[in-house]
């Protein structure tokens, strides 16, 4: 490491006199450029692909786009990220182990212990400061899951935002998915107005912007870039243009069995998996294909065409952007690493698969009639949608298991290409060290001629964990420079060392057993896997004592990594809610003004499981309003309170059953106090209610509400008062609708705690 940034302060040594003809002036205070030759950088993170999704590496998806950049850089076919979101791009961007990063899970997920806050620690300085800080200019664009959920507000604060990393700009999405038609959106700390374009699409915004931001940057040619493209494709929901998810009609009808034997020979015959590879079976858990009803076949194909349409629309937007660096002359002089997905591909939409995929997070799924009665929706904006565990698992073939499962390659195992002209000459060519997504920022270092600092902005930094891949890009050298490699996604566990591998899963996301596990009776089990490149052959009864060595440095790993207490607790006793820093926490009652909002739930009041009460003060104007009062959530779940044909409206979204309740009469013009008090049943959680509105003390509409939402409304849909800047609660009204009389305040009541 070199010693500190940022370097010592200017320090003038001229000579100063008594008038200017007596002195000398020296030169101004400026920070130096980067090393000579250094080149551009850019990371594009695609997110929830499974290995066998992409056309490129034997999906049944064409990809063309990322076909060209494969056969102008290196394919990685060992390439590993975590299982899950938050860690893997803690790792990528830190250089640092998941763990060592504090994100031992989502950023949702936090708790108090040290690797686990889901706050990244100054002493792990991220990729973007120290290039910031050697003369690159820096970009983040995209999805952001790693600013702690309590400080995602107009309010922040920003130290933990991608401003408060080393990022000159930002552009994107705070958390862990977003509706692609309709995201609520930070140009670096301000929120962005809902487009205009009836055909827009998240994805195709991020690429122009990148873009922009390219050709700004450039316009002032004083050194190279670094640009991190996040996109939130391909998570759910599975939202794609109509025409794209329609090309797929009747290709999946075969079924997720048949698919993975397809993809097993194609993967074959491109050479991305060896001839002696063998194709995982599935699990018992799992159904096969030709076991389900007609209408369950019909759902789950429907699903897997959108989830298709937006490969295929994915691919083709990262290339527009990959062809815009193209035409740029500084092209073979910029290093593209392309990590095609942050996990395998996701098992969060249940067995059945779901039109909201919200209910995964809230602990039930939703029946398979009420799927298809949304069936002609799937693909659209009025969905959430996500296909079953098993297209999933298909779509990780040949690999086990899914998505969170750490243990096993289905969840870490991703492909990964580079380019970079200027260095890489055995282009087209195939690389098959093992290496994992630690490795991405000490490669750049190396790339860039930047040695990493021991101390950033005054704190001693931890050591970076990974190890450059740049020995891979002047030929196949057989020798892999990883040598061990620890995986933990809750609870679920494996290390990799020189060759094998030990695994444990103690559960599976889709069914989780509400309990504890205990570690200690988990089985192992452990692959060769320099001959057995999918996990296949279990050898733990053959081997106990290479089994029991690597259970013994998967210990040694996690002590030393942060990973300690173990916690296999499900999500819900996970969690402490009453630790978590809400800024809303304990204030019985919250006053906003008109246009406040872009709140998240993890800063704003908690108003599931609870009475609470809404107040209004209004004027309406001669003819009449309309418009939102207050809303919280969104498409996937939540409450709107707003003007509609001038009446009072209350609607209730309980993933896709909306209730409604309507007052009487409109509103005359003047001066009016608003009250909607909801009465919660009792203690315990997703329980009913009665809704009541007033209008100046008079009751004019009254109804139930008969299921709550038990957990949370959305997880980028938040509290807004006099508009609605995300998806919209039901779709009776089109967002923003913003309120058209005046609105002052609106106050949230909520019960005295105890």
């Amino acid at each position: 490491m070199q010693g500190s940034l940022p370097r010592p302060d200017y320090v003038f040594e001229g000579a100063v006199g008594r008038t200017v003809a007596e002195s000398d002036p020296a030169s101004l205070p400026h920070r130096p450029g980067a090393p000579e030759g250094a080149p551009n950088v850019v990371i594009i993170l695609l997110d929830d692909v499974g290995f066998g999704q992409f056309g490129t590496f034997g999906g049944q998806v064409e990809t063309p786009a990322l076909d060209r950049l494969a056969a102008q850089g290196l394919s990685y076919n060992r390439f590993h990220t975590t299982a899950i979101c938050s860690p893997t791009r803690a790792a990528l961007l830190t250089g640092r182990n998941h763990h060592v990063a504090a994100f031992g899970g989502i950023a949702e997920s936090a708790t108090g212990y040290d690797g686990y806050t889901a706050v990244i620690p100054r002493r792990t300085g991220m990729l973007g400061e120290v290039l910031r800080q050697n003369g690159y200019a820096t970009a983040w664009v995209g999805k952001n899951h790693n600013t702690p959920t309590w400080e995602i507000s107009p309010r922040g604060p920003f130290d933990n935002w991608p401003s408060g990393w080393g990022f000159d700009y930002f552009y994107g999405f705070l958390g862990g998915q977003t509706s692609q038609f309709d995201p609520m959106l930070y140009e670096n700390h301000t929120l962005v107005p809902r487009s205009p374009d009836p055909d827009y699409h998240l994805t195709s915004d991020l690429v122009d912007r990148a873009v922009d931001w390219v050709d700004s940057v450039q316009a002032v040619p004083s050194g190279p870039y670094f640009l991190y493209l996040a996109t939130s494709a391909t998570h759910a929901p599975h939202q794609a243009p109509k025409e794209w998810v329609d090309r797929f009609a009747g290709q999946f009808d075969d079924g997720w069995d048949v698919y993975r034997e397809q993809t097993f020979e194609r993967q074959k015959k491109l050479g991305v998996i060896p001839n002696d590879a063998k194709l995982t079976p599935r699990p018992d858990e799992l159904p096969a294909w030709d076991s389900l009803p007609d209408d369950q076949k019909r759902l789950a194909a429907r699903l897997m065409e959108a989830f298709a349409g937006f490969t295929a629309h994915t691919d083709h937007e990262v290339g527009r952007f990959l062809d815009a660096l193209r035409e740029r002359p500084d092209w073979d002089n910029t290093l593209v690493f392309y990590i095609v997905g942050d996990n395998g591909a996701s098992p969060e939409g249940g067995l059945n698969g779901t039109v909201d995929e919200l209910t995964f997070y809230n602990g039930f799924d939703l029946p398979l009639e009420t799927s298809l009665e949304h069936i002609d929706e799937i693909g659209s904006r009025t969905l959430h949608s996500h296909f079953p565990v098993a297209w999933a698992w298909a779509m990780n073939t040949p690999f086990q298991w899914t998505k969170q499962v750490a243990s096993h390659f289905g969840g870490t195992r991703n492909p990964m290409v580079v380019s970079w002209p200027d260095r890489i000459k055995d282009v087209g060519a195939l690389r098959t060290q093992f290496h994992h997504v630690v490795d991405i920022a000490p490669t750049i270092y190396e790339a860039a001629g930047i040695t990493p600092p021991a101390t950033l902005n005054g704190i001693p930094q931890d050591p970076i964990e990974g190890v450059s891949i740049g020995y891979t890009f002047d030929g196949a050298e057989p020798d892999d420079k990883r040598r061990t490699q620890y995986f933990e996604i809750y609870g679920n566990r494996a290390i990799y060392h020189d060759g094998w591998v030990a695994a444990a899963i103690a559960s599976v996301p889709w069914a989780p057993s509400g309990q504890t596990v205990d570690i200690d009776t988990v089985p192992w089990e452990l692959y060769d896997i320099d001959r057995d490149f999918s996990e296949a052959d279990d050898l733990a009864e053959e081997h106990p004592e290479k089994l029991r060595q690597l259970q013994e440095l998967w210990w040694a790993e996690a002590a030393r990594n942060h990973v300690l207490p173990v916690d296999t607790r499900p999500l819900e006793a996970r969690i402490d809610f009453g630790t978590i820093p809400n800024p809303s926490k304990g204030k019985r009652t919250i006053t906003y003004r008109a246009g406040a909002g872009g709140i998240m739930e993890g800063a704003a009041p908690q108003l599931t499981n609870t009475s609470f009460t809404l107040l209004a003060d209004v004027d309406i104007p001669e003819g009449g309003a309309e418009g939102m009062i207050f809303t919280i959530g969104g498409y996937t779940a939540g409450l709107a309170w707003y003007l509609q044909d001038g009446k009072q409206v209350y609607s209730y979204n309980f993933f896709t059953d909306r209730t409604r309740i309507v007052a009487d009469a409109a509103l005359s013009p003047g001066h009016h106090s608003l009250r909607l008090e909801f009465d919660y049943d009792g203690e315990g959680l997703a329980k009913g209610g009665t809704i009541r509105m007033l209008q100046d003390g008079e009751l004019v509409a009254q109804g139930r509400i008969e299921k709550t939402v038990p957990v949370g409304f959305s997880s980028f849909d938040g509290l807004d008062v006099g508009l609605d800047r995300g998806a919209p609660v039901d779709f009776t009204y089109t967002p923003s609708f913003a309120f058209t009389g005046t609105l002052h305040t609106v106050t949230v009541e909520l019960p005295p705690e105890g």
